[in-house]
């Protein structure tokens, strides 16, 4: 949102600008994970971690800890071959790597196991050469599924984990 005030696209520009489609993706995904809210979970928002990244929203609860990435595929075509992604008819992407990655710093600032998880807005179709390695990969209608996993984490444990990851400090720490 910031970056979009900050640049805005230019006026003459015959297509919307992809970041709005982005910013759009990620609000509907944080919407559908606000709801879990009363059933023991906890949802952060767009967590900056230092050289510019982010996890783009993180999910606390019974089931564990998801760092969720967001793509916007909005009726297209979703090709996954790990690491790829490919959108439509647009050039494969590694960004398995990348959600892998987020994930992985996340564990590290929380000293503890956090699941990656790619969310896939609006897609016609998802097929996948093989399962991805590690990483959990949702539509966002799928999304209440996360909310029904349990068993891993005690209430107080939530409640830790929430707080230590809504303290700024933790993610200056990577």
């Amino acid at each position: 949102l910031v970056a979009l005030e900050r640049e805005p696209a230019p006026a003459h520009r015959l297509r919307r600008d992809p970041r709005r489609r982005e910013l759009a993706a990620e609000q509907a995904t944080g919407a559908a994970l606000d709801r879990l809210d009363g059933a023991g979970w906890h949802t952060l928002h767009s967590l900056p971690l230092p050289g510019g990244d982010r996890v783009h929203h993180l999910l606390i609860g019974p089931g564990g800890l998801f760092a969720l990435h967001v793509l916007p595929a909005r009726g297209q075509r979703v090709r996954i071959a790990d690491p790829l992604v490919t959108l439509g008819r647009r050039a494969p992407r590694p960004v398995l790597r990348r959600v892998r990655a987020d994930a992985d710093r996340a564990s590290h600032a929380l000293t503890a196991q956090v699941r990656p998880v790619l969310v896939l807005v609006g897609p016609a179709h998802v097929s996948h050469t093989a399962a991805p390695r590690s990483v959990r990969v949702l539509t966002d209608r799928e999304l209440p599924d996360l909310g029904r996993a349990g068993g891993a984490l005690k209430p107080a444990d939530v409640e830790a984990l929430h707080a230590m990851a809504r303290d700024r400090a933790t993610w200056k720490r990577l």
